[in-house]
């Protein structure tokens, strides 16, 4: 079913507002006909491009950064009080394999992180894993890539090598992979052997890229590859970004992760303030596009995905905090996500919109903000009072608005 949503509208390709748009639902109650949400801006659903779910843990790991290279820091985290606190929950026996033990338990916890902040597809790079791993989301985990963790230290985490892996792609898929992160030597180095592998190919998404110079975004742009920056972890770890202004001069496809909380930021919505905080001269509108159409076309997704069209069933539906629709995205808090729709189920939002649509009250999970009530699929209070009882103690997530 559908109904019509008075509403202002933007996406990379819209800059017509007041757009007349329809939600597309099976699950729009059979009376209702139209919705009137003003002071509202309607968005396609964000692209999170890099996280690690499992890593979703506080505070930070770490406190010898900067890093000359973040392969330092990856044994440093191993041993950080952070990283033991979050083993109590899951030790990894050394397989990688998400669906066992109480692996399932911080994955999930790492998806609502990026619910909470308007996100519906997101990217976890790490082992693969089987489809019940992914099945069990109710947002889009992307399923459909290989990786390997690095050219430095391989995939210590699991699979096979960097060579291995995307030849499995056969060029469909996406391949992702941490590059040059780092400032020294190894890290500049590290370009010059992704072309000596033959692994520079259209469909690698190079993660990080910090020590990426001019020829090498430009051989990136030449190629079609992309590129994400996760501009909040670059900081804390190595001290720098990858060259933005040389990744928009020579038109490389920049997208924007949060990568894990163990090194960045608390979600998207902070990534994105933290992204024009370090690079102000950059549009907000390109920001958008770095979580929109350049992720649909770094990731190999549909690209419906990154436009809202006259029938809707994914968008994420905000507070209009700034005149400016693109501005707007700047002064996003969690709290001001009205809905998050995502194949025109009902995700997030404000809880007298979901009175909208047919749905199973117990399916969700309801509770109070400063401002409003809010719904969010699934039951993620469970999750953080297993965590507790695993500890012994209340643990705070920043990212959780409960």
């Amino acid at each position: 079913m559908k109904i019509k949503l008075g509403i202002c509208v933007h996406s990379p390709d819209r800059t017509s507002l007041n757009f007349a748009l329809s939600i597309h639902s099976a699950k729009i109650r059979e009376n209702v006909h139209l919705l009137e949400l003003p002071d509202s801006i309607a968005y396609p659903p964000f692209i999170n491009s890099h996280d690690h779910l499992i890593g979703n843990w506080v505070p930070r790991a770490g406190e010898n950064n900067p890093y000359p290279t973040t392969d330092i820091w990856v044994e440093e985290m191993k041993n950080s009080p952070s990283f033991q606190e979050r083993n109590k929950v899951w030790f990894n026996d050394g397989t990688f394999e998400l669906t066992h033990g109480n692996a399932p338990l911080l994955a999930k916890l790492g998806v609502y992180k990026n619910i909470f902040s308007g996100c519906a597809i997101v990217q976890d790079h790490g082992p693969n894993q089987k489809d019940e791993y992914y099945d069990m989301f109710p947002v889009n985990v992307i399923r459909d890539y290989r990786q390997c963790h690095s050219l430095s230290l391989g995939n210590w985490w699991g699979g096979g090598t960097a060579v291995e892996e995307w030849q499995k792609t056969e060029g469909r898929i996406p391949f992702i992979l941490h590059l040059a992160e780092g400032t020294d030597e190894a890290a500049k180095a590290a370009f010059s052997k992704l072309e000596q592998l033959n692994l520079l190919q259209p469909n690698i998404l190079i993660i990080h890229g910090i020590a990426m110079n001019e020829y090498a975004i430009a051989r990136c742009a030449e190629i079609g590859a992309s590129i994400c920056c996760c501009p909040e972890s670059n900081m804390f770890l190595i001290g720098k970004t990858i060259d933005i202004d040389s990744c928009l001069k020579k038109g490389v496809n920049l997208v924007l992760g949060t990568d894990s909380t163990m090194s960045g930021s608390t979600n998207l919505l902070t990534e994105i303030r933290q992204f024009k905080h370090y690079h102000p001269w950059i549009n907000s509108s390109y920001i958008l596009s770095m979580i929109t159409r350049n992720a649909v076309k770094a990731l190999m997704l549909p690209v419906r995905l990154a436009e809202i069209s006259n029938s809707a069933a994914d968008l994420v539906i905000t507070s209009r905090k700034h005149p400016d629709p693109f501005e707007n995205l700047l002064y996003l808090e969690m709290e001001d996500i009205k809905l998050l729709l995502h194949d025109g189920t009902p995700i997030y939002g404000d809880r007298e919109l979901l009175d909208v649509f047919e749905i199973n009250p117990d399916d969700y999970f309801f509770f109070q903000t400063e401002n409003s009530t809010k719904f969010v699929i699934g039951q993620p209070q469970k999750i953080t009072a297993r965590i507790d009882e695993i500890l012994g103690y209340h643990k705070q997530f920043p990212y959780l608005p409960f």
